[in-house]
């Protein structure tokens, strides 16, 4: 009783929070030393200097196969066995390391093929089947790739993809390549031109990342093109909120999956979904 009266008496002192401060400090100081680590440890057995790859955290694994369940209405354990489907491709893993051994990007490119958010976009081109998906940002292509390999895993679908550099796409390599329409060019252009537009888009993945004002005349551009049931995915909900605000304008769903990488100091970015609404006006 006397210690619990002394515990108040503490917090309700003008003094309590520097009575506090070195529980504050060490918790600041063991969080930094962790990420140090991380970063020290990366420093030294990673080349990559944009555009990081990593694996996700386990616990994180299991929200990316709910999140991918409810935007697609699919059963989570069937997207759980997508997920795993990837991760145990090796065929398409081979062809991705051999890729970036050729690259003429391979000084600054790690070997080890590692995912990230977009064994979430394998899911979800496997939960929703589509006939035509349509991809802005395709930079080196693995997104691309990993696409590619759920469209002929379902044995079906294509691909049209587009991007302003004349570097991209190049780890769209065969088999993967003969489901793949790679355009090199402006991603507006692309949208309004007869590639983006041979048929509905079931499933579009909008990852240029310029500008939010850029991803709003993607999304603007790309609207008039969506199959009713149409799923949009984008990968910078994590710092502006174009997709969420588009989705409520036209009357459709929104959720936002953020990563954690595993042993890795970025923080990482996720994905975000907009689908067919399934609340009445």
């Amino acid at each position: 009783m006397k210690h619990n009266a002394l515990t108040r008496r503490i917090a309700a002192s003008p003094l309590a929070p520097l009575a506090g401060f070195p529980l504050r400090l060490a918790n600041v100081v063991q969080h930094n030393a962790r990420i140090a680590r991380l970063s020290a440890s990366w420093l030294v057995r990673s080349r990559e200097h944009v555009h990081y790859t990593y694996d996700l955290e386990p616990l994180n694994m299991e929200h990316l196969a709910w999140f991918v369940a409810t935007a697609t209405g699919t059963r989570v354990a069937t997207v759980r066995g997508y997920l795993k489907e990837l991760q145990e491709d090796a065929e398409l893993r081979r062809v991705m390391a051999e890729g970036l051994a050729r690259s003429s990007r391979s000084a600054s490119t790690d070997k080890v093929v590692r995912y990230g958010r977009r064994i979430g976009w394998y899911a979800f081109v496997r939960a929703l089947r589509p006939e035509f998906v349509v991809e802005t940002g395709t930079n080196r292509g693995l997104g691309s790739a990993v696409i590619a390999a759920a469209l002929l895993r379902n044995g079906r679908g294509r691909l049209a993809t587009a991007d302003i550099d004349d570097r991209s796409g190049e780890l769209i390599l065969p088999p993967y390549d003969k489901v793949v329409e790679h355009v090199v060019g402006d991603s507006l252009e692309f949208l309004a031109g007869p590639v983006a537009r041979q048929q509905p888009i079931d499933l579009f993945f909008v990852d240029t990342g310029h500008t939010p004002e850029h991803e709003r005349a993607e999304l603007l551009a790309g609207a008039p093109l969506l199959a009713p049931h149409a799923v949009v995915v984008a990968t910078k909900t994590y710092c502006w909120p174009e997709l969420s605000r588009w989705a409520e304008e036209q009357q459709r769903e929104f959720l936002h999956f953020s990563e954690k990488p595993l042993d890795h100091w970025y923080r990482g970015v996720g994905i975000g979904a907009s689908f067919p609404s399934l609340v009445r006006a």
